[in-house]
């Protein structure tokens, strides 16, 4: 099977952009070979908050792909809840620091990509009961 995810991308959600070749939790992300710091990056990440909603930018689901090489470059993609959202130039900005200070982390770029749109069917089980959706 043929899959539009760039190679080596860890997707966070079930995007039809980026289906992983076997079924992953749409919550977690698999720590593979060659992408040592997945698990400490997802930690880092869940220390950064919209200051508007009371919730993580990884629980909310705007992670979208996390690419973590050897060397300890990491790119990652995102989404806002919103374009016209007021904190959106600092958002990547607050992941970027985040994500830095990971042991082994260098050169880490984060991407705002649109599509597909956000919606709060991407937000995790815990950010959903944190919001009342439940």
């Amino acid at each position: 099977m043929q899959s539009d995810k760039p190679e080596g991308m860890a997707s966070t959600s079930p995007h039809e952009s980026w289906t992983p070749e076997t079924e992953v939790d749409p919550h977690s992300i698999p720590q593979a070979e060659g992408e040592p710091l997945i698990g400490d990056i997802v930690d880092s990440i869940r220390t950064v908050y919209d200051p508007e909603i009371p919730v993580n930018i990884y629980d909310l689901g705007l992670v979208y792909a996390i690419d973590s090489k050897p060397d300890g470059s990491v790119r990652i993609e995102m989404t806002l809840t919103t374009p016209g959202c007021p904190v959106a130039e600092d958002i990547p900005v607050w992941i970027r620091d985040a994500v830095s200070k990971v042991e082994g982390a260098k050169d880490v770029a984060v991407d705002i990509v649109w599509d597909p749109p956000w919606d709060p069917s991407m937000m995790s089980d815990y950010a959903r009961i944190e919001l009342g959706f439940y």
